[in-house]
């Protein structure tokens, strides 16, 4: 009966240009705009380093047809400095130490993300993420300018970007435990998940960036930062407060159906206003938590020390040149996203016909996706320049098993405490990134010299990290909803039952004539029996388990 009934509220709800899925489209571009607007600087750098220089006292070179036009008296020339090897290795160290620092500094988003989720499960994730990523689009268009005025400004500039970058996820796990059906969430975070830095933003970020250092206005390079300030960021804000709301009760476009389909299936109601306070000590004491950060560091330091350490495999150890390296580098990112997307899909599919539990769903897509990508990496680091094809296919695959983390663990956080996924999803990924930290500097402490043996050393320790985190997830691993998470009527419907069962027991036990010993917390009296008969079917409707 339930089953239909499920059947038929979901008939009443299209995706098709529903608002949940309209949530979920600019989650995606604000996930990926974010991450362009982290990482454009890395690309940036290199013209900003190799820019002509303006000199406005010699007197070679000069412009006379503007001087002609206009009487201009100053002349205004274009010099390119003398190209030497000095030069441009000199350019290389620049170029270089700015990417780090621009590492570093992106990296600060890591002390937001826990006060960010706070904010966000406590006052909504639609205006924290809103006001955040108009700071980010601020920064970013001030950034050409403060390149011409001070370095320093430029350093002011990236540390708020990486601070106000913070929040982002965390908003998005806030909104998504208040708006993603049961039954949809898998599908809806991997879709938005693809927009976010280890897969469609790797793609497009590096080559369009490129493009506009030789093709773009303000010498090139500042039309990167302007362009993704003022088309991505800003655009996105407004179409952000426009669109979406922080929970269906409060969206004026919603239609009635697929209001009432959201909040049956996550157990939200609209006499449900009061805000719960944060249960930190259950959140830091629950085995499932900690499950879903161990494989969230497990699979960051894979990804992390892949994303930034791939070329140098594919130039060093396979003997890859630049131009093929840049394409081949992205491919594994790429088949990573095609396949996040698929098996949010898969997932979702299995839990509706009652294949999988949602906890079965979770462990198993998490215990294949971090022993796979483990064992493709280990052999890939067996091959050599006479076996690139199969090295380049063993990569691809080693991410496209990390695709399936996002139908595992990293959606696991809204299955435990939707109310709560923001700050659960802060802490967890605060540890993630510190791992992803550490993964380019285990790689430089390994590889001095850049050999085959070296290498494999390397990715000895990504599938050693991976079968740990394989290991405790699935053990540890939950799938439902946990008692300290739900909410507050919830939660009075399950006290009540377990004293019940407990009184029970105490019946079948001892003998009807020493009911008078019975303690002040027993329940077996009529009243109870009426108050079951008041929460029995909220408890059906939402069919918690």
């Amino acid at each position: 009966m339930d089953r239909a009934r499920s059947k038929d509220i979901l008939s009443k709800a299209p995706v098709l240009c529903s608002q949940r899925w309209n949530l979920a489209i600019l989650s995606f571009f604000g996930c990926l705009i974010l991450y362009v607007t982290r990482v454009n600087l890395s690309v940036a750098i290199i013209c900003m380093v190799r820019a002509p220089h303006v000199n406005v006292t010699s007197d070679h070179q000069t412009n006379d047809s503007i001087v002609a036009t206009h009487g201009l008296a100053t002349n205004v020339t274009l010099t390119y400095p003398d190209v030497t090897a000095q030069n441009v290795e000199a350019d290389d160290r620049i170029a270089e130490s700015g990417c780090t620092l621009e590492i570093i500094k992106s990296s600060l988003y890591i002390f937001t993300q826990i006060p960010g989720g706070w904010l966000a499960d406590r006052y909504g994730g639609r205006l924290v993420w809103g006001l955040c990523q108009s700071i980010c689009a601020l920064s970013s268009l001030a950034l050409p300018l403060a390149a011409r005025a001070h370095v320093y400004l430029v350093d002011a500039l990236r540390f708020l970007l990486g601070f106000a970058s913070g929040v982002a996820f965390p908003c998005f796990y806030a909104m998504m435990g208040r708006w993603a059906p049961k039954l949809e969430r898998s599908k809806i975070m991997s879709f938005c998940f693809t927009g976010e830095g280890l897969s469609v933003a790797n793609v497009l970020t590096f080559p369009l960036s490129s493009l506009l250092c030789v093709y773009g206005f303000d010498n090139g390079w500042g039309s990167i930062f302007y362009l993704s300030g003022r088309i991505g960021n800003l655009v996105w804000v407004v179409v952000w407060f426009v669109v979406t709301a922080d929970t269906p009760a409060k969206h004026k476009r919603i239609s009635e159906a697929e209001r009432n389909y959201i909040q049956s299936s996550i157990g939200d109601t609209p006499e449900d206003k009061e805000i719960s306070p944060t249960p930190w000590r259950a959140i830091f004491t629950s085995s499932a938590v900690w499950a879903c950060t161990v494989a969230l560091v497990s699979s960051t330091y894979t990804a992390y020390t892949l994303q930034t350490s791939l070329p140098a495999f594919m130039k060093e150890v396979l003997n890859f040149d630049i131009k093929q390296n840049g394409g081949l580098s992205a491919l594994p990112f790429l088949c990573e996203s095609l396949v996040t997307v698929l098996m949010g899909q898969v997932a979702d599919r299995l839990r509706e016909r009652g294949i999988l539990s949602t906890k079965n769903t979770r462990k198993i897509f998490t215990i294949i996706a971090l022993l796979g990508s483990a064992t493709c990496i280990v052999s890939a680091g067996y091959m050599d320049c006479s076996q690139r094809a199969v090295a380049v296919f063993l990569v691809c695959l080693s991410l496209s098993f990390l695709g399936l983390n996002h139908a595992g663990y990293a959606v696991n956080h809204i299955d435990l405490a939707p109310r709560h996924a923001g700050v659960m999803f802060g802490i967890t990924n605060t540890a993630g990134t510190v791992s992803g930290m550490v993964g380019p500097l285990v790689v430089g402490a390994l590889t001095p010299n850049g050999t085959a043996g070296e290498w494999r050393h390397v990715f000895y320790v990504c599938a050693a990290v991976s079968v740990v985190g394989a290991m405790v997830y699935g053990i540890f691993a939950e799938g439902e909803l946990q008692s300290w998470a739900a909410p507050p009527f919830v939660q009075q419907v399950v006290d009540y039952q377990s004293v019940k069962e407990v009184d029970n027991n105490e019946n079948r036990t001892h003998p009807i004539s020493q009911c008078e010993d019975a303690s002040p917390g027993d329940v077996t009296t009529p009243t109870p029996r009426k108050e079951s008969s008041s929460v029995s079917e909220p408890q059906k409707d939402l069919n918690y388990k």
